[in-house]
């Protein structure tokens, strides 16, 4: 079982789900944490009379809200080993969270935020006070890719202890892919078919991370197949 982080204040469920749906249809099995404050999965993902903590099958992705580390997901899902997942998905916003599910720790862990104040400085108080040094990779939401903008991020993150990859992801920030997300919440399904080429080839980069450097075509091809409904 390999743990993927992704870290911030900035909202991430739409973009997880998306990712998860991904690494299904290529046979992997899935379990996506929702450990954020305000977890809005519990709103997006279709559950019938949610508990205060539960865990939901999705387009056959697991999907786990209101718990607070995996020791607490293994009693609900009574198992006393491993949990029965190739690859575990947390979405986190505290730094509480981040070391009850040992983020630490983790196969690789993605730092995501745009470049409002709010989510590069609240996202970045969370990690200052971590007690460990982290490696992060940057999942960047922008209007337009400003040199500028990154070297505002890394200007506020001075002196902390966070390990920045070379490597970053970028995303659109408008470019019509919110419409669709919207759209498929209301609908409840994971559709790729509307989304923009921009949009996609930031899933595309997400995952090779998480799966190898060798994967891309077989992603590529994972993404066809959910953009046909199969």
């Amino acid at each position: 079982m390999e743990t993927i982080g992704f870290i911030g204040v900035y909202d991430k469920t739409d973009l997880l789900l998306n990712i998860s749906k991904i690494l299904t249809v290529m046979g992997k099995r899935v379990l996506m944490i929702d450990s954020t404050v305000i977890q809005k999965a519990k709103y997006v993902v279709p559950f019938i009379n949610p508990t205060i903590s539960y865990v939901t099958d999705f387009e056959d992705i697991d999907v786990a809200v209101g718990f607070n580390n995996l020791n607490q997901i293994k009693q609900y899902l009574s198992v006393t080993e491993e949990l029965p997942y190739d690859i575990v998905i947390v979405d986190a916003d505290t730094v509480e969270r981040i070391e009850e599910f040992q983020l630490e720790n983790a196969k690789k862990n993605f730092f995501v935020t745009a470049f409002d104040v709010y989510s590069l400085k609240k996202g970045l108080e969370i990690l200052a006070s971590m007690k460990k040094p982290i490696d992060l990779i940057k999942v960047l939401f922008s209007r337009e890719v400003l040199s500028e903008e990154e070297e505002y991020l890394n200007f506020l993150s001075q002196g902390m202890k966070m390990i920045w990859s070379e490597y970053k992801v970028y995303f659109p920030l408008e470019n019509g892919d919110l419409t669709v997300l919207m759209e498929n919440q209301r609908v409840e399904k994971i559709k790729f078919k509307k989304l923009s080429a921009q949009y996609k080839e930031g899933l595309i980069a997400i995952s090779n991370v998480i799966l190898g450097d060798k994967s891309e075509s077989a992603i590529r091809k994972a993404i066809k197949t959910i953009e046909k409904g199969v």
